[in-house]
């Protein structure tokens, strides 16, 4: 399994609040969430993003409340991959249980750029950055996670995996 686009570039402590702000959770339909992605931290990001995109943040991302709503909104508006140092729990396993991929890698979060083309090997855990031809080693999904995100989301493997 495989991931490659952009980047959109962030740093640390990207709360759920930016991702998808509270003065929007009155929807819960993804396409509306994903119009509204990442407003407050980057009001252009929605018109930029292109299927595929891959989002690196440093340090916490996803952190704040423990609603589904922000991986929602970024797997909705495209986002292929999230890339950071860490991630705040929840938001991790939200991410993981909607199908969204998400890789832990603090050599790669500070040194890949906004704008850098990256390609990402869920297999293996390599994220190789083409603009940089620099390549680094994140932590591989064990494979019943791998199951999850194929599936697009942890209802759809237990309805259709189980």
């Amino acid at each position: 399994m495989k991931a490659h686009g952009t980047v959109h570039k962030y740093g640390d402590n990207v709360d759920t609040d930016v991702i998808i702000p509270a003065r929007y959770l009155n929807s819960s339909d993804p396409q509306e969430l994903a119009k509204k992605c990442m407003e407050d931290i980057d009001p252009e990001f929605i018109n930029r993003v292109k299927t595929g995109d891959i989002i690196v943040a440093n340090k916490n991302f996803g952190c704040g409340s423990s609603r589904e709503h922000a991986p929602i909104a970024i797997k909705a508006a495209g986002i292929s991959c999230v890339i950071a140092e860490t991630f705040a729990r929840i938001f991790y396993r939200n991410a993981i249980n909607i199908g969204l991929p998400i890789i832990e890698c603090v050599e790669a979060a500070k040194a890949i750029e906004a704008g850098d083309e990256v390609e990402v090997d869920f297999d293996n855990g390599i994220i190789y950055d083409r603009t940089k031809g620099t390549q680094y080693q994140g932590q591989a999904f064990p494979e019943f996670m791998q199951k999850i995100i194929k599936a697009e989301g942890l209802i759809n493997y237990i309805n259709n995996y189980n």
